[in-house]
């Protein structure tokens, strides 16, 4: 049965058959024909599909490509899902039948949110990895942005039928961790009257004053040392556990909720898989002793430069943890894709990582490794560079408490990752229909409060007959809804979550059209809610499938949907 999941791919099958019967009626010389894949047009006044096959056709016809845009129309066979054809130069326009449209509004009331899920991804498992920012302090806003993107992708990917994991990797090994435990260690040896100073390149935030308090409450003396001591490991330890912890409190605010968090120390436990992998390449050749230090040797796989694995002190890099943690994703674990959300500052590990990736056995085009740029917070056109708070860093914390997580993670999808974004703090707050998310989310609320008004006068979409809805606005509203399967497909297949926030825009623009038809053409007998029951009924029908698409979009984006606002 064809829907709104199926109809481009039933369009496309149309063309074939219909390339074929004008070959077979000696309309078209028999050429091979390109894919006849058909596209939403720009100006959506010519219909909802468009196929440039006849511009294909042409060249290798040497006939003018109008002339068999017309000849593969007349063939195209009557269906009921669109309208016969026609032609705009050499493109072939469908629009779809409103029998068709009107029907869409029934399959998303009987299958609810699942009636825009896909199935490019089904039996495929696929694990996002986003965040994982080091545990040497609290997230900050730029965190806040690779989480809102990685939890959004994550949920396209499951609305797309892949069965997904979303995973934080914990960096609690290396030189980082050291540098954390000795500034945590003067902390909290200052707590105990001790002169005991941060080092040079330690963490001077006040947040470390308060973490070394939080485990003086905690253990009391216990992990003091004579003076001169190094930090012993089981505070460091500890310190990460708190910071983890803390960490996990404001992915919990914002929304966010893992499968998996992954140390990075249980690569290099037991039979670990670091030494699994240095093995495997210093079996196949990749791995070169230099200079005191262990390298990656990866010329001869297109990668321009060794790297070095394990330092000449015994030490890996992290590189070495990078290569073991991807072997453990893709060997160990088996996943079919993996994707990395990762600031823009690592956009020169993103080629070595895929490389490496090849090397130790997994499917390095399989991975995809999605950067985002920086954020910078505005009031107006003012920059905000420091928390009004501490004076240092504005930590996701805040940006949640002052503008709410929906704001937050509304605003942070509505630019590509590889772009720059300002982030808005006034507009973020505004309750108009400026902010975006609150125009969203008001349209979410509107239709709420006329299924509830309806209600209250008897009136339910119970009954209703959609074939009442014929009017330019009613179908204009259905269309839109049907396009929420094409955006989770586009989600799924281009990793550009932006998609969403512009789609959920879209249709509460339709929806808002749709509601104030009758003020726009000053006719009473529009609104959704009029004298004629039957007609009420339908376009009640009407208002909770727009409903149930737009709570599904902002859902997929992990943005609330407000009955009342």
């Amino acid at each position: 049965m064809v829907d709104a999941r199926s109809v481009r791919p039933h369009i496309d099958a149309l063309i074939e058959d219909a390339v074929r019967a004008a070959v077979a009626a000696g309309e078209l010389p028999d050429v091979a024909a390109p894919g006849a894949t058909v596209e939403r047009p720009k100006d959506s006044t010519n219909g909802d599909f468009a196929s440039t096959l006849a511009m294909r056709l042409g060249r290798a016809a040497m006939r003018p490509a109008p002339e068999i845009a017309a000849v593969i129309a007349r063939h195209v066979a009557s269906d009921p899902a669109v309208d016969p054809p026609t032609i705009s130069g050499a493109f072939i326009n469908f629009r779809l039948s409103d029998r068709f449209v009107q029907s869409e509004v029934e399959r998303c009331i009987a299958e609810g949110a699942a009636f825009a899920d896909i199935t490019v991804g089904a039996g495929k498992r696929a694990q996002v990895e986003f965040v994982s920012a080091n545990p040497t302090g609290p997230l900050h806003v730029g965190n806040g942005r690779g989480a809102a993107i990685g939890d959004a992708l994550a949920s396209a990917l499951q609305a797309a039928g892949y069965a997904v994991e979303r995973e934080y990797y914990v960096n609690d090994a290396g030189t980082q961790t050291d540098t954390f435990g000795e500034t945590l260690y003067a902390r909290y040896q200052q707590l105990f009257g001790r002169e005991a100073p941060v080092p040079a390149d330690g963490y001077p935030g006040q947040y470390m004053a308060g973490l070394a308090e939080e485990i003086k409450q905690e253990a009391g003396d216990r992990f003091l040392r004579d003076e001169g001591e190094p930090c012993p490991p089981a505070l460091a330890q500890l310190g990460i556990e708190l910071m983890v912890r803390h960490i996990r409190r404001t992915l919990d605010a914002f929304g966010v909720h893992y499968d998996r968090w992954f140390s990075e120390r249980s690569l290099y436990e037991g039979e670990s898989g670091f030494d699994t992998v240095m093995g495997l390449l210093r079996e196949k050749g990749y791995l070169a002793e230099r200079e005191g230090a262990t390298w990656f040797t990866s010329s001869d796989l297109g990668e321009g430069k060794d790297n070095v694995v394990i330092r000449s002190d015994g030490r890996p890099t992290y590189y070495a943890s990078d290569i073991a943690y991807h072997y453990d994703k893709f060997i160990r674990r088996g996943f079919d894709l993996v994707i990395d959300v990762w600031g823009a500052d690592h956009h020169g590990h993103v080629s070595r990582v895929k490389t490496a990736t090849g090397a130790v056995g997994g499917d390095g085009d399989a991975l995809h490794i999605l950067l985002y740029q920086l954020v910078t917070l505005k009031r107006g056109s003012e920059v905000v560079k420091l928390s009004k708070r501490s004076g240092e860093i504005i930590t996701l914390d805040e940006l949640i408490e002052e503008v709410g997580r929906d704001a937050a993670r509304f605003f942070f999808l509505l630019r590509s990752p590889g772009s720059q974004m300002d982030f808005d703090l006034d507009l973020a707050v505004k309750q108009s229909s400026e902010n975006p998310v609150f125009y969203v989310q008001y349209a979410h609320a509107r239709l709420a409060s006329i299924l509830d008004r309806a209600k209250e006068q008897g009136l339910t979409p119970d009954g209703g007959d959609v074939a009442l809805l014929t009017q330019p606005h009613e179908l204009a509203l259905i269309r839109e809804m049907m396009r929420l399967p094409e955006i989770i497909e586009t989600v799924a297949n281009t990793f550009e979550p932006q998609h969403l926030p512009h789609y959920a825009m879209a249709l509460a623009t339709a929806f808002h059209t749709f509601n104030d038809a009758f003020k726009q053409q000053d006719d009473s007998s529009l609104k959704v809610i009029t004298d004629n029951a039957e007609l009420s009924r339908a376009r009640l029908r009407l208002v909770l499938a727009a409903k149930i698409a737009l709570a599904r979009v902002l859902d997929v984006m992990g943005v609330d949907a407000p009955e009342r606002m």
